[in-house]
């Protein structure tokens, strides 16, 4: 049994000789003699996985690919580019929650379940900022 134990990526594709001498235990002299070779090969699991990789790469650069020659398409659209919709609402509920009162205010004509507590002014900053 000839076992390989430094199993690399690298060695893939190598062709290893081994020697396989036969002789009488109390002589010394061989009766014969032959040469293995043995190439490293990688397993049908580990060839599977690098040609779904390999297929995966090659996805991954069309589509990159297509996305370049996109973007370096002119458009016609007559949308503006300015802020989306979402973040101008998202501004607008930060700063309004900035300007409500704290907890413990007690002098506001605001309702009390309208008060925001230091931490919820503090996500809203954040936010905001």
């Amino acid at each position: 049994v000839i076992r390989h134990r430094d199993v690399r990526a690298s060695y893939y594709g190598v062709i290893d000789k081994f020697r396989l001498q036969v002789s009488e235990q109390s002589q010394r002299k061989a009766l014969g003699k032959k040469e293995i070779i043995a190439t490293l090969l990688p397993s049908a699991k580990e060839q599977q996985q690098k040609e779904e990789e390999e297929k995966r790469i090659k996805e991954h650069l069309s589509e990159s690919v297509f996305f370049e020659q996109t973007l370096c398409q002119p458009e016609n659209r007559t949308a503006s580019s300015g802020p989306s919709l979402l973040t101008v609402f998202l501004g607008v509920v930060c700063v309004a929650a900035l300007m409500l009162p704290t907890l413990g205010e007690m002098e506001s004509l605001v309702p009390l379940y309208l008060h925001l507590s230091v931490n919820q002014k503090l996500v809203a900053a954040y936010v905001l900022g």
